[in-house]
């Protein structure tokens, strides 16, 4: 079982920028694909971003493509996204979540996810 927990999120402007960031104990999360992953009030979750096993696959949704980054950083053992020129449509709990191990690709749906943190609120104003 991977226990993942998420952090960063908070309360923003518009046009600000929040990094999110995923982490593991006992787990190394270079050695999974990961993604990351929202639902807003009222709606289902979505696909947001996603890592491939070897980090040289980053599909994102149309969405977050020249707004969000997704990334490693494999000193601290963290799965991070970078999120700037928020708008008040990224409101939204954003959750991070594991591939199970071995399957190296990114995946950009829910059902290709086994383990899921619990989420991190991130609200932007307008």
């Amino acid at each position: 079982q991977v226990q993942l927990v998420e952090s960063g999120g908070g309360l923003v402007q518009a046009g600000g920028s929040l990094r999110l960031s995923c982490t593991a104990s006992g787990r190394t999360l270079s050695t999974y694909a990961m993604g990351w992953f929202r639902q807003a009030p009222g709606k289902e979750r979505e696909f947001v971003a996603a890592i491939s096993q070897g980090g040289n696959t980053t599909p994102y949704a149309d969405s977050a493509k020249g707004r969000f980054t997704i990334s490693r950083d494999n000193a601290k053992n963290t799965l991070d996204l970078q999120m700037n020129s928020l708008r008040p449509e990224d409101t939204a709990v954003y959750f991070c979540a594991v591939r199970p191990f071995g399957l190296t690709g990114a995946g950009t749906t829910q059902s290709q996810y086994d383990y899921w943190g619990q989420g991190t609120q991130v609200t932007v104003s307008s």
